[in-house]
């Protein structure tokens, strides 16, 4: 199912993937920028390579706060044309930065619903998931549905789908805009 609010998509903005971790974001984003002729950008990749950590590292050095302020940092720095975006799940979480990625790129949420998730997610904790420790993947995922819900342009329901079906959604959502 695809859910599309009214907005421009102009070629030379970038999109951006939101949703939980292991939705497919990153795996789909490979797929959608080859589809459409566009450059791909991981940011959970970019702030590894710029913090010379991995996302556990950094949160358990950091702390669950200090990581989210580092990753609005780093997406407040995006720019650029044609450019499929993965973001980490966690980006949601700071308004300035949401604002911002709505600036550059039409945002495109990747929904699963938890049962599926669940099969996907191991261990949150080497991921580098952004989440209080003494929080659920239950209760992570109702507190994040309803700002992936607020800050999104196109909602693509995923479901059991692959990687590419999802991608070939986007494609179709946006094939009169781009």
């Amino acid at each position: 199912m695809i859910r599309q609010r009214k907005k421009e998509i102009s070629q030379n903005l970038n999109l951006a993937l939101i949703g939980m971790p292991a939705v497919g974001k990153s795996t789909v984003g490979v797929i959608l920028a080859k589809q459409l002729g566009f450059d791909f950008l991981d940011t959970d990749i970019l702030i590894q390579t710029k913090e010379n950590m991995s996302l556990a590292q950094i949160i358990k050095k950091k702390g669950l706060k200090g990581f989210l302020d580092i990753e609005a940092g780093h997406l407040l720095g995006l720019g650029g044309k044609r450019r499929v975006i993965s973001t980490g799940g966690s980006v949601i979480y700071r308004e300035q930065a949401m604002c911002h990625l709505k600036e550059i790129a039409t945002v495109i949420y990747l929904h699963a619903d938890l049962p599926t998730l669940l099969t996907r997610l191991s261990d949150i904790e080497a991921r580098g998931v952004a989440i209080d420790p003494s929080n659920s993947i239950d209760s992570l995922y109702k507190e994040r549905t309803p700002l992936y819900d607020k800050f999104c342009d196109i909602k693509i329901t995923c479901g059991q789908n692959q990687p590419g079906q999802v991608a070939a959604d986007i494609a179709a959502a946006l094939a009169d805009k781009i």
